[in-house]
């Protein structure tokens, strides 16, 4: 009994080893593309000239 114990233990220990490993790659999922890593978005919010209340830039209409 004990030697069927005995030589049954590595095995097991590298199965619960690679289910293991197996589990933790099914749960982190997919990883991002290699093309798409380290890029932000970013928002351009006007050319630099000052905003009005209503958010847009003051209308100046020239009376000639």
């Amino acid at each position: 009994m004990i030697v069927v114990a005995a030589s049954l233990l590595p095995g097991l220990g590298l199965l619960l080893y690679g289910m293991d490993r197996v589990e933790d790659w099914l749960r982190n999922g997919p990883s991002t593309a290699r093309h798409a890593r380290g890029r932000h978005l970013r928002l351009v919010h006007g050319t630099g000239r000052p905003q009005g209340p209503a958010g847009r830039a003051p209308q100046h209409f020239d009376a000639a």
